[in-house]
């Protein structure tokens, strides 16, 4: 397709001169380095942190593109996802004059990056079956939509969105398409990664704080063609990945044996947890699930979620969300944990249960 990046850029991104470290000026590990004002007696710590780290995390986007199947120069590492997010926002959208598209229920950080912008957010809200509606997003659109964001599998719904419908939008919206895919590692969809090559509107968002297990590390992935991940890098804090969050990852991705193991260890307690879920008698709905966590139809959602947190159980509370009414967000735990769960909402609902017919019993005695 016809795509022109540089008609999307805000004007002042095609003139800006970023910022240039001392390792952007030079990039060896070898020498004596007095040009960066660092502490040449090392760190208070026993670890030495003293030194900056490699402001395009050069080491660990080579080990990346070896399990993304992508080239080095189409990773984009950010301080996760979420920076990314508000990358995009500064060098596209033109605040109080562009646009964006979001699709809710989805993740939230979206529209807050957008207010945070002052960026005009245009919403089209999936189906029922929290599916996209391909032909009202496009005519939602017009010539000032920057981007259009799409969650899959989507958070909070669980659910994968059809291919189908994201190619029909990667075709025919003029401005750039998002998928985030932080949750499609226990998924059966092939990322959109492999769309890459086809698509140059296209960006697609990954994260190491779910299968891998590294969420208080803080590293989110965006892989684009090399002209966005450039613009991303050019406008980019010049140290936006710490040293001790590159070295640590560096050394963990070579384990991917274990990330295998979670994650197959997470899609056999998903399928425990939807089984037995679908034995108590006052579950109304599970959503099917794409992702490490179901989306449940519970009567009185609120007050088992309040419940719940009595028992120490915690799970997130979507029943004021779109589409998603009386709905808890369940995270699938351990075996353990699991069972946990089971058993506080088989005694909260008992109760919910026992306080509403005394409830009705009491009306019908007045």
């Amino acid at each position: 397709m016809s795509f022109d990046l540089n008609s999307l850029l805000r004007p002042h991104i095609t003139k800006l001169q970023p910022y240039t470290s001392a390792r952007d000026e030079y990039s060896g590990k070898v020498g004596i380095f007095l040009d960066a004002n660092e502490n040449p007696f090392g760190s208070i710590t026993e670890q030495d942190f003293n030194r900056y780290p490699d402001p395009y995390q050069s080491d660990l986007k080579k080990e990346i593109s070896k399990i993304k199947q992508v080239r080095p120069s189409q990773i984009f590492l950010g301080n996760g996802s979420d920076e990314a997010i508000d990358l995009l926002f500064r060098a596209f959208c033109n605040p109080g004059k562009d646009n964006v598209i979001l699709l809710p229920p989805t993740y939230g950080m979206y529209e807050v990056s957008a207010g945070i912008n002052d960026v005009e957010i245009r919403k089209v809200p999936l189906t029922e079956d929290f599916q996209l509606q391909p032909n009202e997003i496009l005519a939602a659109a017009d010539d000032n939509s920057k981007i259009l964001f799409i969650c899959s599998p989507n958070n909070p719904s669980a659910n994968k969105v059809k291919r189908k419908d994201i190619l029909i939008l990667l075709r025919n919206f003029k401005g750039l398409v998002v998928v985030d895919e932080a949750y499609i590692d226990f998924s059966d969809e092939p990322s959109f990664t492999t769309e890459l090559e086809h698509f140059p509107n296209l960006l697609v968002m990954q994260t190491f704080s779910k299968a891998w297990g590294l969420a208080s590390l803080r590293l989110g992935m965006a892989f684009a063609s090399e002209e966005i991940i450039r613009i991303l890098n050019r406008i980019k804090p010049p140290y936006n990945i710490s040293g001790l969050t590159q070295e640590t990852v560096l050394a963990a991705i070579q384990n991917k044996e274990k990330v295998d193991r979670m994650i197959n260890g997470i899609l056999e307690e998903r399928t425990f947890l939807q089984t037995e879920l679908a034995k108590l008698p006052f579950v109304q709905k599970i959503h099917p699930s794409h992702a490490n966590f179901l989306l449940v139809k519970i009567p009185n959602a609120n007050q088992v979620y309040d419940d719940l947190i009595a028992e120490k159980v915690i799970v997130r509370n979507r029943a004021k969300v779109l589409l998603c009414e009386d709905c808890l967000r369940i995270t699938v735990g351990t075996r353990a944990e699991n069972e946990a769960l089971l058993e506080a909402l088989q005694k909260v609902c008992k109760k919910s249960t026992d306080n509403g017919q005394r409830s009705t019993a009491h009306k019908r005695k007045r």
